[in-house]
């Protein structure tokens, strides 16, 4: 009795690792893909975001400055 239970726990537990080898299996390009599509934003508009950047920081510079 005691033998079928650890193999039905062990069973359940492959069902399991199966499950989450699934998950990955479905999960992992998609979150490549939007790494790469963030990314390519990046270098597409990095001197737009520079230049936003640097404003932002100009600003508060000259706010906190009139504190």
């Amino acid at each position: 009795m005691k033998q079928k239970t650890l193999i039905h726990a062990f069973l359940q537990n492959t069902q399991c690792i199966q499950c989450i080898k699934a998950y990955f299996i479905y999960i992992i390009p998609k979150i490549v893909n939007i790494l790469v599509v963030l990314i390519g934003l990046v270098v597409i508009f990095k001197e737009q975001l520079v230049s936003l950047v640097k404003s932002i920081l100009s600003k508060i510079t000259e706010q906190s400055n009139s504190i």
